[in-house]
């Protein structure tokens, strides 16, 4: 890691080829939220969210590169664990109309 910021910081060509990765990487954000909206299943367009989800943990890693801030990968850690569970989430709820468990009583929990 500290040869990567030594030759980022000599080079500035460096700096421009991830200038380009992240429109690169923003293209691609716009291009998943199209497929998003125009999806024709659910599990398309849920396809397409994660995709985003999963460039917007990119997009923070190499800004936090860019600008020499390593705690922008601590945000993109934590912005993928809630990508993965809200995914996780999103398709339980398809699949079963219900977050809860089927024939799971409500105060089940505390009569015991």
């Amino acid at each position: 890691m500290d040869l990567l910021l030594a030759v980022a910081e000599t080079n500035s060509s460096f700096d421009n080829a991830l200038v380009v990765t992240s429109v690169a990487i923003l293209v691609t954000m716009i291009l998943a939220l199209i497929r998003a909206m125009l999806g024709p299943t659910v599990f398309d367009r849920v396809l397409a969210l994660n995709m985003f989800g999963t460039k917007t943990v990119l997009l923070i890693c190499v800004i936090g590169f860019l600008t020499g801030r390593t705690d922008f990968l601590d945000l993109a850690l934590l912005y993928s664990l809630m990508n993965f569970i809200g995914m996780v989430a999103l398709l339980r709820f398809s699949e079963y109309g219900s977050f809860r468990e089927e024939g799971a009583d409500i105060g089940s929990s505390a009569k015991s």
